[in-house]
């Protein structure tokens, strides 16, 4: 997931499809692309430097400390959920980026990817850091199988959910930019993303990865981030 969200952004930074003349083009430099590989960079220190460190405050944790509402996350933990919500969000991802770059000429296009490339890197980096200054303990904790999982400093970085995140962003990205331009079945579009990035969330609490306000959390720092970049975003004269 990481990887994706910085490298194909970057590459695709420059590329060149076809299509037709769109309106209020971004314009691009290679300060983006400085800015998707500093945020790439941002987003991969906390896995690579372990963060957070230390063991979790318990485990297993007590589930009469949470809320009903997020308890419901402690009834099933479904391994094809999880499998089934990496492919949706890939699905959300590549479904916004295709839908952008349907019809689109050269300029606009590069333009698109662009912003399209800072608002995922920007969110996976803030994702990231945010989940390690919460270190909030996964669901997984708060089972009887907590000891097995106390080691990893995954199981500690559940808020907000980096998969709500960057789908909401791509979704909202979408939204913004498909605007600007007047793209065509717009607003079919955008309903079919942002109910892909829902069912996203609905599958990461099945999954057992995530509570209900984690994936509430992601999804309003997602949609937060990825209206900012295609809104302050420069655009041409």
């Amino acid at each position: 997931m990481r990887a994706s969200a910085v490298a194909v952004p970057l590459v695709l930074c420059f590329a060149r499809p076809h299509g037709a003349v769109a309106q209020q083009l971004y314009r691009v430099s290679w300060w983006d692309a400085a800015s998707i590989a500093v945020a790439g960079g941002l987003a991969v220190i906390p896995t690579a430097a372990g963060l957070p460190s230390g063991p979790p405050p318990c485990a297993p944790c007590d589930p009469a400390t949470l809320s009903d509402f997020d308890r419901v996350a402690l009834n099933t933990f479904s391994s094809s959920a999880a499998t089934t919500s990496n492919f949706l969000l890939i699905g959300v991802t590549a479904g916004s980026a295709a839908a952008l770059l349907e019809g689109a000429d050269p300029k606009r296009a590069r333009g698109d990817v662009a912003v399209f490339g800072n608002a995922l890197t920007w969110t996976l980096a803030t994702t990231e850091w945010l989940k390690v200054a919460v270190h909030r303990s996964r669901p997984v904790l708060y089972t009887a199988d907590a000891p097995a999982a106390a080691s990893s400093p995954e199981n500690r970085k559940s808020f907000p959910s980096g998969h709500a995140s960057l789908a909401f962003a791509a979704a909202t990205s979408y939204l913004v930019m498909s605007g600007r331009h007047r793209l065509r079945h717009r607003a079919r579009n955008a309903a079919l993303l942002y109910a892909g990035a829902l069912g996203v969330c609905a599958l990461r609490v099945a999954a057992g990865k995530h509570f209900p306000t984690d994936v509430i959390g992601g999804a309003a720092l997602g949609s937060g981030v990825g209206w900012l970049v295609a809104t302050i975003h420069p655009t041409e004269p």
